[in-house]
């Protein structure tokens, strides 16, 4: 089986796992919940994978969804579905506004303008009214999807945060093989390069960092209405830090890798957290520690090298 066929046969055995998850006793929220950051590392991804831009503040734009979402479902008696659009509108809104200003700075330089600029949002967060500060936003209703559907019933609320992951991914493949996406590889691998092709460099970050945002606030959003609650933890750096490991466990600058990722690391807080306690972060570090010594490109990457090995050696075999 070549390569191609056996990344399809994998997508359609996870995709029928995900869709059979609710019958075969697995816990909804679980699933739900990593689905969500799944969709997180995925715009991250998209931004470090495929562009070369590392943020360490993308847990602004998650909290900006989730904290809006949050507080226009429950307080101001908005839909579910509108509450998602809005929820990403304001994270690509915010996005936009740092993009603007981090945009033209590279490597570590970027990364920190990021990060500074994230912590002023999560200080916003803890100081605003409307956040419910240390409290945070508590008990924000799932509501009926399109005033038919009640997403109060888990089943429900799983398939539409499926129905969302899908397209999300399905979405950044889409972008990834477009001239879009070609120009953002061009930009990751030789930036110079290709100002000197005549592509505006500076354009296409931007627009890259916004759809990462946008991405990013989707996730934010959909997880305050699957958990029900916003808090100061969706904004602070910790959680920047938790996806780029989820992307880079995974495997940076590929598909599935985030996805992974992200399924891994929730899955052992979600395992360790009653057994370890607050020793959880010291086991994901050193689990980390250990896979970037043995898997440097992340599981997938690791498993593709592989593959592309095997198959030379058998060309050369056969040549």
């Amino acid at each position: 089986m070549d390569r191609e066929r056996l990344a399809r046969f994998g997508w359609a055995l996870g995709l029928l796992v995900l869709l059979l998850a609710p019958w075969l006793g697995i816990y909804p929220i679980f699933v739900m919940k990593a689905l969500c950051f799944a969709i997180f590392a995925c715009a991250f991804n998209l931004l470090l994978g495929y562009t070369g831009l590392l943020s360490f503040g993308h847990a602004a734009y998650f909290a900006a969804a989730a904290y809006s979402t949050g507080w226009l479902v429950r307080s101001a008696g908005w839909s579910p579905e509108l509450g998602l659009v809005a929820g990403t509108l304001i994270a690509a809104a915010v996005g936009l506004v740092v993009g603007l200003i981090a945009i033209r700075r590279q490597g570590i330089y970027f990364a920190m303008v990021t990060l500074a600029l994230a912590q002023m949002v999560y200080f916003v967060f803890l100081q605003a009214p409307f956040t419910g500060g240390e409290d945070g936003l508590q008990g924000v209703p799932r509501g009926h999807l399109f005033g038919v559907l009640s997403l109060a019933d888990d089943r429900v609320m799983y398939y539409l945060v499926l129905a969302v992951f899908v397209a999300v991914f399905a979405a950044i493949i889409r972008i990834v093989h477009s001239p879009f996406g070609q120009v953002l590889k061009a930009i990751r691998e030789n930036e110079p390069r290709a100002v000197s092709l005549g592509y505006a460099v500076d354009r296409y970050k931007l627009l890259a960092f916004v759809l990462s945002t946008a991405i990013a606030g989707l996730a934010g959003a959909l997880k305050t209405l699957v958990l029900g609650f916003a808090t100061l933890s969706d904004a602070h750096w910790s959680l920047s830090g938790e996806v780029v490991l989820m992307t880079l466990l995974g495997g940076m600058g590929t598909f599935a890798g985030p996805v992974i990722g992200a399924f891994t690391i929730i899955g052992l807080q979600n395992f360790l957290a009653d057994r370890v306690g607050s020793w959880v972060t010291v086991i994901i570090g050193g689990i980390f520690v250990a896979c970037v010594v043995a898997f440097r490109r992340g599981f997938v990457g690791e498993a593709l090298a592989w593959m592309q090995r095997r198959k030379l050696e058998r060309a050369a075999a056969g040549g």
